[in-house]
């Protein structure tokens, strides 16, 4: 799905800002009328704006990580039709944290993958904690669709952090014995929704250092669903994992 992004940084310019109440009047039924009410009103609700979390020493990690999901729920999904925040994947790890810092800072809604790069930066303090970048391409009534969450390894459990329109394609707590059940997990969520799952994308483990120069391999497997088998798909999965570990190791 196709959506515009804020490129030239916040406060938004007046041209960003136009393009925006146009994409309103274009979707919303009432079409211009609604976007004049809010526009000239003096007396909007003042909207709360949430607090990052804070952990003391005995909170347990699958705590803390409930915690960072509410508070990225709490920013709500970005239904504007605007990326408020410019993700360039091929910047270095310390650059997509300072936009991270400046999400916590601004507090607006965002998307899936706005939510992935908050979800790494919230949890850089949590060193037995891997992360990665885990994306999946679906396809309903002849359109492609993409999605992208934050999984997360520990324990030899997994789990993932996110946002999103559905509220089972985004958070999933740490319970999951293999990556291959995390992955059928969402697949199940998707055929939920009448979405049958075309490829899935899996990224490398994430540095714990907020100043590293590194770039996020958001990429390592490519997994195309329709050429697998469930076997197949699963051992994938699993040689994905061994891989990751002998990384860390």
């Amino acid at each position: 799905v196709l959506f515009f992004v804020n490129r030239g940084g916040l406060p938004v310019d007046e041209a960003t800002w136009d393009r925006m109440w146009r994409h309103v009047s274009c979707i919303h039924p009432e079409g211009d009328v609604i976007g004049r009410k809010i526009r000239g009103a003096t007396d909007l609700p003042k909207i709360p704006t949430p607090s990052v979390p804070t952990f003391q020493p005995s909170t347990t990690l699958p705590d803390r990580l409930e915690a960072i999901q509410r508070y990225i729920r709490d920013l709500q999904y970005n239904d504007t039709g605007t990326q408020f925040f410019e993700i360039k994947k091929s910047r270095p790890l310390t650059a997509l944290m300072d936009i991270a810092k400046e999400m916590v800072r601004e507090t607006l809604p965002i998307k899936c993958l706005e939510a992935v790069i908050l979800g790494i930066y919230l949890t850089n303090s949590m060193p037995g904690l891997e992360r990665f970048p885990l994306s999946f391409k679906t396809q309903f009534s002849g359109n492609c669709f993409r999605h992208i969450v934050l999984g997360v390894h520990c324990g030899g459990r997994f789990g993932a952090l996110g946002i999103s329109r559905r509220g089972n394609l985004m958070y999933k707590p740490l319970v999951f014995r293999t990556l291959s059940d995390l992955v059928q997990e969402f697949d199940g969520a998707y055929r939920g929704y009448w979405h049958s799952l075309k490829k899935v994308k899996i990224g490398q483990y994430v540095s714990h250092d907020p100043h590293s120069v590194e770039q996020i391999k958001w990429k390592r497997t490519i997994l195309d669903v329709d050429r697998l088998t469930h076997e197949e798909f699963r051992k994938e999965l699993e040689r994905h994992t061994r891989d990751m570990r002998l990384k860390v190791r």
